[in-house]
């Protein structure tokens, strides 16, 4: 399957090895990825602020980069589902409604795509470690997708899933809430690591960029020892890691 990558901003800007996972990913389960270069972001910063109009802009741009792909696959719950609300944004424009539908159908997060799309559920993977999974609340609650990191993860040789205490809840972050809202973002974010800490878990994995640097930057100046991670660069991982 040929697979157009949605790289996403933090990973183009600050985390390079996850869209390098990624790519690494797809193409050892045989898909031929290519990287539409004329991509910028999605709009969701500015969307979520209220800035609707000049939203429109950069998804405009993004619909017509990404319209006549096969298929797309983004490492980011939150960016995929900025995407499926693509055509409810412009159900007024009568060009763009009909592209933004046609965008959103063929795009999908990572791990549903290899679940769901790909029927993948062990991608031989090695990761001898003891994980704790932290569900962001753009993919599980608007994007519907909640089961497949579990599954992926459940199957990754000598890896230990411990379950995250109150996993349902935000880590703080929420885009910009963090920088308008940082006293109680910061209090969010807090309670999020206290729990991860309670697991004894070496790592902590995520599928969201955002939610991955909100928390590691927690933990980094709190002086916590465990590591944050994206699913994709465990499900790279292989014996003697």
């Amino acid at each position: 399957m040929k697979v157009a990558l949605f790289a996403t901003c933090l990973v183009d800007v600050f985390q390079t090895n996850v869209g390098k996972a990624t790519v690494q990913l797809l193409e050892s389960l045989g898909c031929e990825v290519t990287f539409p270069k004329g991509q910028v972001c999605c709009g969701q910063p500015a969307y979520n602020s209220g800035y609707v109009k000049d939203a429109k802009e950069p998804m405009r741009h993004m619909i017509d980069t990404f319209l006549h792909e096969e298929c797309i696959v983004t490492p980011s719950g939150s960016c995929a589902t900025m995407f499926k609300e693509y055509p409810h944004i412009f159900a007024d424009d009568p060009i763009y409604a009909k592209k933004a539908q046609l965008v959103a159908d063929k795009t999908h997060e990572l791990t549903e795509f290899l679940v769901n799309v790909l029927g993948v559920t062990d991608v031989g993977a090695s990761f001898p470690h003891r994980v704790t999974y932290h569900s962001s609340c753009h993919m599980t609650r608007l994007l519907g997708v909640k089961d497949e990191p579990r599954i992926l993860l459940q199957h990754v040789k000598g890896l230990e899933l411990v379950e995250l205490p109150n996993a349902h809840n935000c880590c703080g972050f929420g885009g910009t809430f963090s920088v308008k809202m940082g006293d109680i973002s910061e209090q969010m974010v807090d309670e999020k690591v206290d729990c991860a800490l309670q697991t004894d878990a070496d790592y902590l994995i995520a599928s969201d960029g955002g939610c991955m640097m909100n928390i590691n930057g927690r933990m980094h100046r709190r002086g916590e020892k465990m590591t944050t991670m994206h699913i994709a660069e465990v499900l790279t991982q292989h014996e003697g890691v």
